[in-house]
């Protein structure tokens, strides 16, 4: 009956559901849209939900499905590789300040509270000014406001680990530093940090939407939820589902992901498993 633990945790069962919709929302943009996501109808402009447009056209006459699906992989492709920047980063300077400590140690503590001093909005903004603002400079800027969090859960592992008893065994067995960390220390610190991905995960959506509402994400004509909210905010009085679909679309996937984080933390917490 362990094996069905996860299935019958309504937060994590719940989660995953609304996750794996997402992704399987992702795929089938990959090969198949109801229309061309791009395609403009001047004659279509502003319709509401329809037989042929399920979710309306926007101000160009583009098919909003077919531009909501296709944000599914803008929303993906940013939340794994912003959460994927942060968490190389943010783990391999928490391994060296943990593991090493001394001066190493309090230098990259102090870079973290520097990089903790700036916001992703902010980072974006510097980095906008010196390149031209896309979908690369979101990643980049929301991956570094994720380090400090990744550093510092993976300095604290380190810190509880490095003198516990089966930890100094195997150093006085002969086991070099490599091996210590990849095979004794690190894996008893991965639930945590897997939890720590995952929560970052919609936050990381959020951002990208914030960034996109701001012109600093993703560029038009390229679909992404949150340009397409900045687009219809000046059309709400002529046809409101044209924002109420890319909204929705961000309020189902952060919520779907935050219970996919719950439940996993309360999977992977020993006092709760």
């Amino acid at each position: 009956m362990t094996g069905w633990r996860p299935l019958r945790h309504v937060t994590f069962a719940l989660g995953t559901a609304i996750t794996a919709l997402l992704i399987a929302t992702a795929a089938l943009s990959l090969v198949y849209t109801p229309r061309d996501p791009l395609a403009m109808s001047i004659i279509g402009r502003l319709q509401g939900p329809s037989g042929p447009h399920p979710f309306g056209t926007d101000q160009y006459g583009r098919d909003v499905l077919s531009r909501v699906m296709t944000g599914t992989i803008t929303s993906i492709a940013v939340g794994v590789i912003a959460v994927g920047i942060g968490a190389a980063v943010g783990m391999l300077i928490g391994i060296l300040s943990g593991y090493v400590g001394g001066w190493i140690d309090e230098v990259f503590m102090r870079l973290v509270d520097a990089i903790q001093g700036f916001p992703a909005i902010l980072s974006a903004l510097l980095f906008a000014a010196v390149f031209a603002p896309g979908i690369a400079i979101s990643m980049v800027a929301i991956g570094i406001a994720f380090v400090p969090a990744f550093a510092r859960l993976t300095r604290a592992g380190f810190l509880a680990f490095r003198e516990r008893e089966f930890v100094v065994a195997a150093k006085a067995l002969g086991a070099g530093d490599r091996r210590l960390i990849a095979r004794h220390i690190l894996p008893n610190i991965l639930p945590p940090l897997i939890v720590q991905a995952t929560t970052s995960f919609p936050i990381a959506i959020l951002a990208e939407a914030g960034l996109a509402y701001l012109g600093l994400g993703t560029q038009p004509p390229h679909p992404s939820w949150g340009l397409m909210l900045r687009e219809a905010q000046n059309f709400l009085s002529l046809n409101p589902w044209f924002a109420v679909f890319p909204g929705g679309a961000i309020a189902l996937t952060v919520l779907g992901l935050n219970l996919l984080g719950d439940g996993l933390r309360d999977l992977l917490d020993p006092k709760t498993a």
